[in-house]
């Protein structure tokens, strides 16, 4: 029988703590609905419609692997429209497609990844991955990493590489978090992260890290763990306290949020 256990993933740290910088984007009763609301019916609905920024990623994420698995696309004339038919981007809206295909050009002009030793791409679409249990003191929760790629470098080093699509910023948390999940998953072999955005062909600097710095990661993982935990507990307990739970902070975080249409305390203007 399964046990239960609290459970942290990047997005859910990065639901609990924006980015340095990018504080003013930050809404708690975002992470409340996505997290303590998600089986309602409303909450489900939207969060099963994945945002434009959402499924440009995922659909650039399938497209290189498409170019991976039969990898003489990349030196056929028409291996871009090939995987653009696989995909079936004709059907997608108008934005979509069009991103998705002049990634598609990118990359079968700069394909980053040929002749590297592969040891896992992922396509996007497979799910949650298998939990990480991480023991820390008496405390034990799971780690999820969906981590887009890993080859081996010609020394040996792992090379954990995330894709990007968009103009977000790299967030180095990210890679640390991957860099963790790889010492438990490779703990043999020494690791590197790096970003890569598709559209904008930016790489980021190679990210390492110490014993220090996973352990000091694995403590505030452990951390956020206990807080969410806690968080649903509470919930759960006094659904009526869910703005006090979750507080929101109205204004420039509507803009991109996907509850705007059944939040009320939404600031944001939706298109007649």
């Amino acid at each position: 029988m399964m046990v239960w256990r609290p459970y942290v993933s990047f997005n859910i740290w990065s639901q609990f703590a924006s980015s340095v910088g990018k504080e003013y984007w930050h809404c708690d009763m975002k992470r409340g609905f996505s997290r303590a609301r998600k089986k309602e019916p409303l909450v489900k609905a939207l969060l099963e419609q994945d945002t434009i920024p959402q499924h440009i990623g995922l659909l650039a994420q399938k497209g290189i692997s498409e170019f991976h698995q039969d990898i003489q696309l990349l030196h056929q004339s028409d291996g871009v429209d090939i995987v653009v038919k696989k995909l079936g981007l004709y059907q997608k809206p108008l934005e979509v497609q069009q991103r998705v295909i002049k990634i598609l050009e990118n990359y079968y002009q700069s394909p980053i990844l040929l002749g590297k030793n592969i040891l896992q791409l992922n396509r996007g679409d497979e799910g949650i991955p298998k939990p990480i249990l991480i023991q820390q003191g008496n405390y034990f929760f799971n780690l999820f990493a969906a981590i887009d790629c890993i080859f081996i470098e010609s020394d040996g080093r792992l090379h954990i590489l995330d894709f990007k699509t968009g103009t977000s910023d790299f967030d180095r948390r990210q890679a640390f978090v991957y860099l963790l999940a790889a010492a438990y998953l490779y703990p043999q072999q020494k690791a590197v992260a790096s970003f890569y955005n598709l559209e904008t062909g930016k790489h980021s600097e190679l990210i390492t890290a110490t014993n220090g710095q996973l352990k000091a990661i694995q403590d505030k993982l452990a951390q956020i763990a206990q807080e969410h935990q806690k968080e649903l507990q509470r919930y759960k307990k006094n659904p009526s306290e869910f703005a006090n739970i979750f507080p929101a902070n109205p204004g420039l975080p509507c803009r991109n949020c996907q509850f705007t249409s059944i939040c009320q305390f939404s600031q944001f203007e939706l298109p007649a």
